[in-house]
């Protein structure tokens, strides 16, 4: 077990490495769409490179969603085959968010061997997600298009 401080230490180097080895910068948040963004997330147990989709209007989220679950058999043909969609995602904070995410388990941030794979496995599905959003970001980002 860590202590707070250590725990902040490890995850700080963490993310100095992951910058080390791949050295770009990732769309994340420049999305230009409202509350739409890419996320890496890593912990003691999984890694998952995820869109979260958390507009505060609901109307929004549904419709932005509706647009991705109707590429989903694109996303899952081409780009990524073990996307996972959610519709009503439940944040520990009680929100509720719509998230499509891809997840590696059996790894731990605090595991310094396992980093490599966390790095590869980062780099490998956010780029492939990158590379999804762009071809669609013109029908993911027009409301007044039909889903």
């Amino acid at each position: 077990m860590f202590s707070k401080a250590d725990s902040q230490k490890i995850k700080r180097e963490f993310w100095i490495e992951f910058a080390e080895v791949y050295p770009r910068k990732w769309l994340l948040y420049d999305t230009k769409i409202r509350d739409f963004s890419f996320k890496f997330y890593v912990d003691n147990k999984k890694a998952q490179v995820t869109l979260d989709i958390e507009p505060k209007d609901d109307e929004k989220r549904k419709i932005y969603f509706e647009k991705i679950e109707s590429l989903k058999q694109i996303l899952h043909d081409d780009f990524m085959n073990d996307a996972v969609f959610e519709r009503h995602f439940h944040l520990e904070t009680g929100k509720i968010i719509s998230k499509i995410w891809v997840e590696k388990t059996e790894i731990s941030v605090f595991n310094k061997n396992t980093w490599p794979e966390i790095f590869d496995f980062f780099n490998e599905k956010m780029d492939t997600f990158e590379r999804f959003f762009y071809e669609y970001k013109d029908y993911i980002e027009d409301l007044e298009m039909n889903t």
